[in-house]
């Protein structure tokens, strides 16, 4: 019998959290610097790597929303998967969400070569907030996890290059409006997963580009790169070159040797072959490589720490072993950004597959033998091979379609008159979300509402930017017009924007609260209350129902007017605002732990203690937790420390980063 690859739909049934609505206000404050390198740092780095890494990091979300309506109660949830299936691989890819591979097994022995996380648990990890743990999973964006993590791709077979099909993955990345596309696909026969990534601008600009494929593996592994050196990066922000496998007296290549998190970023020398390789104690593991342009790999480690070891139960079951995550790059580190010039592409091709090589012994033999045996079961010649017969199919039009992404890249297309072949925004994609954008661009007007409802996404491009100024100069087109001038780095023209906005709009919350944050820029934190609890105000009139798109705004504006009114030590205007929130927005974690603060301020420390005491409650029934609590985030250690001088428990400790006081 000839078996040959197969593509098919799936639904699998997962323990999952609801992602819930998105943050409806605009993310107009700077991204927070946990990704940070200190400047005594960039002293003595290789030429190519200083200048990366100071060049064009991301400053702003814009246009993406954060994404925060997610909670921590899970339920069985049907989510929709693709298998793709040889007689010696099952890949399981989840369009909806990222596209992310959620399993890769190995059939003839039946394991599973990844981490498999065995619900869907979003956390706050990725740029824009939710985020979720396990398989191989597609960073495009900028430092850090992508947009795209719990968003869905296109999805649509395609003709592989060996006469099968592929699995053709594609979107339009808004942070940095650039189209991509990921071609999966196991030739008949074959051991290894490939995957061909291409990264297109079809702008005239030259644009920053990051890419990062994450993959996760159980974390009870040894960890072998082709490298004796490493860039090691903590969450204390400090960035230096260790020697590899052994620093500071302890092998860091066994991620449980680690006591705190930690990237460890391989100097893989210029002209070895890129690869990365998880090994069991029984020589059994994952091996990826690729062409050389992606010539970063790394190491990440949670540590076993108390923070490291909280985070890990905080994303998974309790009892569900820990993880850690081996990572291809285009750069060194995760610090950087490259180059494309504009009306340009660049593209690799990645391979997944099982490896067995001893890992136990000296490191230049235990890299000479899995280095050996990598290249016997998959030659290097081979994948380039491989990459260059999928390039002529990088272009073949996508067949039947599988999954629907976004309609944005279709708007962006229309918008360039841009010709992408083999990655189509079709019109037919085009949603509530564009239309008001759409009518700007064929009518040169922005249309208004024909009802009060909370203001749509802001487009911040130069180009949307130029429309906006150049439309009538209704309230509503003000205020996107100001958020899209913010984002550029006109803070004066917005704030001007604003307040033209303000004077005529039939909701004033929305204009009132990007000046509210345009004070708080400034450090003018009074007006910053002040504004915050008008436009709070102005927002409980206006609310129109209790639907969920009314009362994410109310969650969303009501939280940063308590935490304007409470830094500016306003504790009984905070206590308004607090009774005028709903019960549901105020029985969420993140506001328990603001009540508690509120408390605090207005001089209960046993209530507050009390309320603080309930967090990640031990399972009475009577506990909360705070689902959107941040990577590197120590407001709750912060907290404990100004209500008692008792040590933090166990259960509130996410600490990423070693005690340095």
């Amino acid at each position: 019998m000839v078996i040959v690859t197969t593509i098919r739909r799936e639904v699998l049934t997962l323990p999952a959290a609801q992602l819930g609505p998105d943050n409806p206000l605009p993310p107009l404050r700077p991204l927070d610097d946990v990704h940070r390198v200190e400047p005594r740092d960039r002293e003595g780095l290789p030429r190519d790597m200083a200048r990366q890494l100071g060049w064009e990091p991301l400053r702003s979300l814009l246009p993406v929303r954060v994404r925060d309506g997610y909670d921590r109660t899970r339920a069985p949830h049907a989510v929709e998967a693709l298998v793709i299936e040889n007689d010696r691989l099952r890949a399981t890819v989840l369009p909806g969400l990222g596209g992310r591979v959620a399993s890769l097994v190995h059939l003839a022995s039946d394991r599973e070569l990844l981490y498999r996380n065995p619900v869907f648990q979003p956390a706050n990890f990725a740029l824009n907030g939710a985020w979720h743990s396990g398989g191989i999973e597609w960073n495009i964006g900028a430092t850090g996890h992508t947009t795209l993590s719990c968003a869905p791709l296109h999805a649509a077979r395609v003709p592989a290059p060996d006469g099968g099909e592929m699995l053709r993955l594609w979107e339009w990345e808004r942070l940095r409006d650039l189209p991509f596309q990921v071609d999966l696909w196991l030739p008949d026969g074959s051991e290894f997963l490939y995957a061909a990534v291409r990264v297109r601008n079809p702008h005239e600009r030259p644009a920053p580009v990051y890419w990062w494929s994450n993959i996760a593996v159980p974390e009870d592994r040894r960890v072998l790169a082709p490298a004796d050196e490493a860039w090691l990066f903590g969450y204390e922000r400090r960035l230096r070159r260790v020697p590899v496998p052994s620093y500071d007296g302890v092998d860091r290549t066994y991620p449980l040797n680690s006591d705190h998190a930690a990237d460890y970023f391989y100097e893989v020398p210029d002209g070895r072959r890129r690869w990365i390789a998880a090994l069991g104690a029984d020589g059994h593991g994952l091996v990826q490589t690729s062409t050389d342009l992606l010539r970063g790999r790394k190491l990440f480690v949670w540590g076993t720490g108390p923070g490291g070891r909280r985070w890990q139960d905080w994303l998974t079951e309790p009892g569900t072993g820990g993880y850690c995550e081996i990572q291809a790059g285009l750069a060194r580190t995760q610090l950087e950004h490259v180059r494309l010039e504009g009306e340009s592409e660049m593209s690799w091709l990645e391979a997944y597959g099982p490896i067995e090589t001893p890992p136990e012994g000296d490191w230049p033999d235990v890299l000479r033998r899995a280095q050996d045996r990598l290249e016997a079961t998959l030659p290097r010649a081979g994948v380039d091979a491989t990459y260059a017969a999928w390039r002529p199919c990088a272009d073949t039009e996508p067949g039947e379609r599988l999954a629907t992404g976004s309609g944005w890249g279709a708007l962006e297309v229309l918008r360039g008159g841009l010709k992408l072949p083999g990655t189509p925004f079709d019109q037919a994609t085009l949603g509530d979300a564009q239309a008001p954008w759409l009518e700007l661009l064929r009518s040169g007007c922005f249309p208004q509402p024909h009802r009060v409802e909370p203001p749509g996404e802001t487009l911040v491009a130069r180009h949307w930017r130029d429309m906006l100024e150049t439309a009538p100069a209704t309230p509503l087109t003000e205020y996107h017009l100001g958020v899209a001038q913010w984002h550029g780095g006109d803070r004066a023209q917005a704030v001007r924007s604003w307040e033209r906005a303000l004077r005529l709009a039939p909701s004033r919350w929305p204009s009132l609260r990007c000046l509210a944050v345009a004070d708080q820029e400034a450090d003018h934190h009074e007006r910053a209350a002040d504004r915050y609890a008008d436009a709070f105000d102005d927002l409980c009139r206006q609310r129109r129902d209790p639907g969920e798109p009314w009362t994410a705004v109310v969650a969303a504006l009501g939280r940063e007017t308590l935490e304007a009114l409470l830094r500016a030590r306003r504790p009984a205007e905070a206590r308004a605002v607090w009774r005028r929130l709903p019960p549901s927005v105020r029985a969420r974690g993140r506001f328990r732990l603001l009540e508690a603060g509120l408390l605090l301020a207005e001089g209960q420390r046993e209530q507050a203690r009390a309320v603080l005491g309930d967090c990640f409650d031990d399972g009475s029934g009577d506990g909360f937790e705070v689902a959107d609590l941040r990577e590197g985030e120590e407001v709750l250690g912060r907290l404990w420390a100004r209500l008692t001088d008792d040590p933090l428990p166990a259960h509130l400790d996410f600490r990423m980063r070693p005690d340095l006081s």
